[in-house]
């Protein structure tokens, strides 16, 4: 596949269910990689595990300078963050931000900067604000900009703070995201005449 989508995908509270939900309405055959930062902390997580079980798509934890592959769900591993460059995944461990390591920001921030209009931001349930300037920097490169509708997350905070500081393009509930992450990477991707950009449209908060 020459031309695929980049997800990046940032939650917290709640999100290992939102995520299992998320992987298990993937299409096998989703022209993207899927990148995921989850809170956790220094705990280990069976994260991948769960989401390898829940969908058709195999997930793993990120490994240093692994190359970034469509049809994969990369997770950050404990105490680590993970951005990419070069076509890679990478893994630091510099200082928290927004109080948490692994983080949302830096993973979005340097897809924005790997992969400009091909990147689909989403951010889902979880407290406070992380994930909002790095949503703003996908927008800012051209990609789309996907956030799940606070009053259908489990902790509204993380989204209601990124529709109020980055926008979006769509606001929608958990259940819709799966198909509408797949429409948005077959255009990007160039596999399909559907062009949900035409609709594109800032969320509101």
């Amino acid at each position: 596949m020459d031309r695929f989508a980049v997800i990046v995908i940032g939650s917290s509270m709640g999100g290992v269910e939102a995520l299992q939900q998320i992987a298990s309405g993937l299409r096998c055959d989703l022209p993207a990689a899927v990148l995921i930062v989850q809170h956790v902390g220094r705990i280990p997580s069976p994260l991948p595990e769960l989401l390898a079980r829940s969908g058709p798509l195999p997930a793993i934890h990120a490994a240093q300078a692994e190359r970034i592959r469509p049809g994969w769900i990369y997770v950050a591993p404990p105490d680590h963050h993970l951005i990419v460059a070069g076509g890679c995944t990478r893994l630091t461990r510099g200082p928290r931000e927004n109080w948490a390591r692994p983080a949302i920001d830096p993973l979005f921030r340097s897809a924005a900067r790997a992969y400009g209009r091909s990147v689909i931001g989403v951010i889902l349930t979880g407290r406070l604000n992380d994930g909002s300037a790095g949503l703003r920097a996908v927008r800012a490169a051209g990609g789309f900009a996907v956030v799940q509708d606070p009053a259908d997350a489990f902790c509204p905070d993380m989204p209601w703070n990124a529709l109020r500081y980055a926008g979006a393009d769509y606001r929608v509930p958990l259940a819709r995201i799966p198909e509408l992450l797949g429409e948005l990477a077959d255009e990007l991707a160039g596999t399909t005449q559907t062009t949900p950009s035409d609709q594109r449209r800032r969320a509101q908060p």
